[in-house]
C-alpha cells in the first residue's frame, strides 16, 4: 500500500496485544513502515536475520536494539536513527512499556 497523506500518530489502537506493523509505501526496492510498540520484544533467543538493509528512525518513546557481533546494544531515544545493514543479526530488547514507541523503518531491497 502506498499512502498519500496521513499522519504518523494517526489511528493507534488503545491497547497494542502485538506490536503494530503497517506498510505506508512500497516501490521498486524501498519498503517504508511504521511500527509502533508498547512493551514489545524479540522472543527470548530470537535474532532477526535480515536479507535487506534497514534504517530505523524512533520518532517516539524509547528502545533498546541489541547486536548479536560484539553484544553491541544501542540505546534509541526520540529522534535517533540506526542502520542495521542486511544480515546484522539483531533484536529488540526493550521498548517503554508505558509509551507508545514509533519506529519508522526503511527497507532497502
Amino acid at each position: 500500500m502506498n499512502k498519500i497523506n496521513s499522519n504518523i500518530f494517526r489511528n493507534i489502537p488503545e491497547t497494542l496485544p502485538e506490536e503494530l506493523i503497517e506498510s505506508l509505501f512500497k516501490r521498486d526496492k524501498v519498503a517504508i513502515e511504521r511500527i509502533v510498540s508498547k512493551g514489545h520484544i524479540s522472543p527470548t533467543g530470537e535474532w532477526y536475520d535480515q536479507t535487506q538493509d534497514e534504517w530505523i528512525l524512533l520518532i517516539q518513546g524509547q528502545a533498546i536494539i541489541a547486536y548479536e557481533k560484539h553484544n553491541q546494544t544501542f540505546h534509541l531515544n526520540v529522534g535517533d536513527y540506526l542502520l542495521i545493514p542486511a544480515h546484522t543479526r539483531h533484536r529488540v530488547e526493550w521498548t517503554h512499556p508505558d509509551l507508545d514507541t514509533i519506529w519508522l523503518a526503511v527497507h532497502m531491497y
